[in-house]
């Protein structure tokens, strides 16, 4: 129904626009030849009105399809903007336009062909809305500090500008690994996810390292924070230096600061939070909590890849990963065979599987 609606505005908006051309060319030959001069200064605002009519008919679908692709397109980038770029730019394109109308007469009474002064008075509104759009966002902090509009956004407490609803903050083993990547896609994970700026600081740090593995690991992280940043509502946060604290200690101040939970799979700073009273989600928990319930006396198919610690064992590996330790299993190795699980223990580095080679019957 919208579309129908739009189709028809554009079209009758597209035909007044040739009719206006009609009419300020006023092309009357015709009418002449015709021998209808009474209505010849008519007959060109009609010929023209209905051509623009079919114009608008026909590009109608292609301009609705379009503006709705655009409009999707500012949602998102406006989504992703910080709240308060949102308002300083707002309030210096106000500026902008606002300039823009007292130049306006100014402009208007220089004695030049309307169309000319007009086509001016446009491209300096342009340029003004644009630079006062840009020059007020990158000068944020300074504008509200000096309007006293808003209080002054500072890098530290509950003045940073966040949206803090629901909010979890990504501490670098959990970006590293990059499983958040996976369950942000899955849709799992809701609210804003915050980065502090130490964070980024630490991982450009390991990028830049002399070990090829930290190095490695450090590039893997920032590319992980990019593909984030590009596709889900992640917000840096710059944070000032503070006194040399550890990275986990600022990141639970901070997570108290704003009622936030703290993603991580550090045990260290699991536990160090968890004193504080920060709830903290831990990618490895959750992965154990999600893992096949396995019990004493089931059946399964496992390939023996290797030998055991001890002696005639052989050790497989489920699809998630869960070593299975198979009694009598180094014959097998190389092999897939059926076992039967005789028990299973959870430790704090994953679950094992103890199984035997099933008899055959």
């Amino acid at each position: 129904m919208a579309e129908k609606i739009f189709r028809i505005f554009f079209s009758i908006v597209i035909g007044g626009i040739f009719a206006t051309i009609g009419y300020y060319l006023e092309v009357i030959p015709l009418a002449d030849i015709l021998a209808i001069p009474p209505y010849g200064m008519y007959l060109s605002w009609t010929v023209l009105g209905i051509f623009g009519l079919i114009i608008g008919a026909l590009t109608a679908p292609f301009v609705w399809h379009k503006g709705l692709a655009l409009t999707e397109w500012l949602e998102v980038k406006i989504t992703k903007m910080p709240v308060a770029d949102i308002v300083s730019g707002t309030f210096g394109l106000i500026v902008g336009l606002i300039i823009a109308n007292l130049l306006r007469n100014v402009i208007l009474s220089i004695p030049l062909i309307p169309w000319i002064t007009n086509t001016i008075w446009i491209m300096l509104t342009v340029v003004l809305c644009y630079l006062g759009l840009r020059v007020s966002v990158k000068k944020r902090e300074e504008l509200f500090g000096l309007l006293n509009f808003l209080p002054k956004i500072k890098k530290s407490g509950d003045d940073l500008g966040v949206n803090n609803q629901n909010a979890k903050i990504l501490d670098t083993s959990v970006i590293i690994d990059g499983r958040i990547l996976d369950l942000c896609r899955s849709g799992f994970i809701e609210g804003s996810l915050i980065v502090p700026s130490f964070v980024i600081d630490e991982l450009r740090h390991i990028a830049d390292s002399s070990d090829n593995l930290k190095r490695t690991r450090g590039r893997r992280g920032l590319d992980i924070l990019n593909q984030l940043k590009n596709s889900f509502p992640v917000e840096i946060v710059d944070i000032p230096e503070n006194n040399g604290e550890e990275v986990d200690v600022r990141l639970v101040k901070l997570a108290q600061k704003l009622k936030a939970k703290i993603l991580t799979h550090d045990y260290n700073l699991n536990k160090v939070a968890e004193l504080q009273g920060v709830k903290v989600l831990n990618i490895n928990e959750l992965a154990n909590a999600i893992k096949p319930v396995v019990i004493p006396g089931e059946e399964m198919e496992v390939m023996v890849i290797k030998e055991g610690k001890e002696q005639g064992q052989g050790v497989g590996y489920l699809d998630d990963g869960t070593m299975i330790v198979v009694e009598g299993g180094k014959k097998y190795i190389g092999q897939q065979i059926n076992i039967v699980v005789t028990s299973v223990l959870q430790t704090a580095a994953g679950r094992l599987i103890f199984g035997k080679p099933k008899e055959k019957q």
